[in-house]
């Protein structure tokens, strides 16, 4: 079976439930994910937007999460290092954790819920962003999985 992604909260290229978007509390959605390639080490997620007028925005940058997580509660507390070891990095509000989506009104966006399986763990420190987190993965990804939620105003 190939490594998948999903959420309790909607279905794959479903809308997002406004629970999970700046107009409600904005919590991170329930995800869980299929077992990994063997040699997995740890797993890193970036949620992005790559509707978003300027370009891709980043929603969140999860890191390190450890080899035997296969899924995350919701409403991940928004701190740079979760009890179980995970680190966060800073999404494209300029805050640590995530934040959901909260689009200009008009046409739906797509955000994108991308989870790699890594050999290893990356070495960041928190509050890396996406890019210091996609040159360390660079070579190291041993599988992907990506979940697509739909939101506009």
């Amino acid at each position: 079976m190939a490594f998948q992604i999903t959420t309790s909260a909607f279905r794959n290229n479903s809308p997002i439930p406004k629970k999970f978007t700046c107009d409600g509390p904005d919590v991170s959605p329930p995800l869980s994910w299929t077992d990994p390639p063997p040699k997995t080490k740890s797993f890193a997620l970036v949620t992005d937007d790559p509707d978003a007028p300027g370009g891709l925005w980043v929603h969140w940058v999860l890191y390190d999460l450890p080899a035997d997580t296969r899924k995350l509660p919701e409403g991940v507390a928004k701190e740079p290092r979760l009890p179980n070891g995970a680190l966060q990095g800073r999404n494209d509000f300029g805050k640590t954790g995530y934040n959901g989506p909260c689009p200009p009104r008009g046409s739906a966006h797509r955000y994108f819920f991308k989870l790699y399986a890594l050999d290893s763990p990356t070495g960041l420190k928190a509050g890396a962003t996406k890019a210091e987190l996609e040159r360390v993965m660079s070579g190291h990804i041993l599988a992907q999985a990506q979940l697509v939620g739909v939101f506009q105003h």
